[in-house]
């Protein structure tokens, strides 16, 4: 490192340590936030640094990343995205290509997911011309279950793809068990999820694919970005061609004849000895993340076990806190998990003498950041009125997530204080009306 650059990234520590809150928390005055990103003076370098070495393209930083995120996560391969959503497309997608010959999901094919969730976890499945079969999800554990997912499974089912809710997974060893028998694809979207494991094993190491967020909300930020990782190196391939431009070649931005035959192809009609840096074998997309991004994500990853650690930490706190709370269903954790928890999930039973509206506003008003369950139930929003999907089984459970469900925040930023003055908060509340 050159004296001049080490002065700088020396005056950017300084700046951090300057510039940062004094940290005092004042109840009904300092914000709660749900969720958000934790970042630190490491976090701040990193950043100028790659900003110094005008790393503007994805890198040696983006592929550090992707090499070791993919051991952490245990799996063989891991590919960047700008978005946990793209990370989703691209899983999808990459299920409709021509180098899966006879498995390859063709328009109509079905695909199993839930109603209640995020909308890109579904919207790939459309956006491709496949048709969403949406089944229920229980209440306190907010997942679907295996016996669900098998009574969905008909003659056109070609694929499973569900999100752990909320960082809790859901039977995820019994539905890869049903995938495998049925011949069925299995995703796992596991962007609420980074580190939390079933039957001690890390989510997203079950599915055929596995989909991440670093939206600064999640468990790791690069500010935007994703991932989609695999254990199938042909999947891996499909999917690399799939986020850059969808082109046969496999250098990386900078390389060129890795392979030592760049000139020698002849793909399609194209003429032999078509430069193969220009030979497309997918209808794809350009959805690469950054150096600047992953030079983040590179610190944030070191600090990984102790955020899940400070989620699991907060959400027992607050359930401790708020156990035995009438007109109050709390949150479990799927049996035989171990949830890296997003977010701590409120159900106000229907019967209770108050709404769900009344107690995030008292929540609000005293500045505690609520959000709802994301969608609550898509097939009632106006975006998929007129999209081909099918139901079953009833959506009562996503139906009453839609009016009576919201969660509060368990992100690593919080203090026992902030979690403390969330409990009482919510306690007065009800104590007041019971």
């Amino acid at each position: 490192m050159s004296d001049h650059k080490a002065l700088v990234l020396d005056e950017v520590r300084k700046y951090h340590q300057d510039t940062q809150p004094d940290g005092a928390f004042v109840p009904g005055v300092s914000e709660i936030w749900p969720s958000g990103a934790v970042l630190d003076e490491e976090d701040r370098v990193a950043l100028v640094e790659a900003a110094l070495e005008m790393r503007i393209a994805a890198g040696r930083s983006s592929r550090k990343f992707e090499s070791t995120f993919a051991r952490r996560m245990r799996r063989r391969k891991a590919h960047l995205t700008n978005s946990g959503s793209s990370a989703n497309l691209l899983a999808t997608t990459a299920l409709t290509s021509h180098l899966l010959e006879d498995r390859a999901l063709r328009p109509g094919d079905e695909v199993i997911t839930v109603a209640a969730g995020f909308p890109t976890t579904v919207n790939p499945i459309l956006q491709n011309g496949l048709v969403p079969v949406f089944v229920d999800v229980e209440l306190g554990t907010y997942n679907t279950t295996a016996a669900r997912v098998e009574q969905a499974i008909g003659p056109r089912t070609r694929a499973i793809i569900i999100a752990h809710a909320l960082g809790n997974p859901f039977e995820v060893a019994e539905i890869a068990q049903l995938a495998e028998e049925h011949d069925l694809f299995l995703i796992e979207d596991n962007c609420d999820a980074v580190g939390s494991t079933y039957d001690g094993k890390l989510t997203g190491t079950f599915g055929d694919l596995t989909t991440v967020s670093f939206y600064p909300a999640h468990h790791l930020t690069m500010g935007e970005g994703g991932c989609v990782l695999t254990g199938n190196l042909a999947l891996a391939r499909i999917v690399e061609s799939l986020r850059d431009w969808g082109r046969d070649c496999w250098c990386e931005p900078g390389e060129s004849n890795k392979c030592l035959k760049r000139f020698d192809y002849q793909m399609g009609t194209l003429p032999a000895g078509y430069d193969h840096k220009y030979i497309f074998s997918h209808v794809g997309y350009n959805l690469k993340a950054t150096d600047l991004q992953a030079a983040l994500g590179l610190t944030q990853l070191d600090k990984l076990d102790a955020f899940c650690e400070a989620r699991r930490r907060n959400w027992r706190r607050l359930r401790e806190g708020l156990d035995g709370l009438p007109h109050l269903l709390l949150p479990e954790a799927t049996p035989r998990s171990d949830p890296s928890w997003f977010g701590f999930v409120l159900t106000v039973d229907a019967e209770a003498p108050f709404t769900r509206a009344e107690l995030v506003a008292h929540l609000e008003d005293r500045k505690i950041g609520t959000r709802r369950l994301f969608a609550g139930n898509l097939t009632r929003h106006p975006a998929y009125f007129d999209k081909p999907h099918r139901v079953v089984g009833e959506l009562t459970n996503s139906d009453l997530i839609t009016e009576h469900t919201f969660w509060i925040g368990v992100y690593p930023g919080l203090t026992d204080e902030m979690i403390d003055y969330m409990v009482s908060s919510v306690k007065e509340f009800v104590g007041a009306r019971t």
